[in-house]
């Protein structure tokens, strides 16, 4: 399973807002109701970080009228371990 950023623009005036952040709040789905938003930071997007197999699948999460427009990241986390041995192979260290 992999982990996955999800950004969702909508538009900068106040109804895009009210109308996007409705939508995510009545969509049932636990994702979307625990979105993060950064409108009143002048930032007109929503944020989710999910647990699923793949990006379509993350995309698949969202209302129908916000995949196009959505950022879809797939996230790592590297361990100190991972980034000597990488040094190693590159001859970096």
């Amino acid at each position: 399973m992999g982990k996955f950023l999800i950004e969702v623009p909508h538009g900068d005036d106040t109804l895009s807002c009210v109308r996007a952040i409705q939508i995510f709040l009545t969509s049932g789905s636990h994702f979307l109701t625990h979105a993060e938003w950064g409108c009143e930071d002048g930032e007109h997007k929503a944020w989710l970080i999910v647990d699923v197999d793949s990006k379509e699948l993350a995309r698949q999460i969202l209302p129908s009228s916000y995949r196009a427009e959505a950022k879809i990241t797939g996230l790592s986390r590297f361990s100190m371990e991972q980034m000597d041995e990488t040094l190693r192979k590159y001859h970096l260290k």
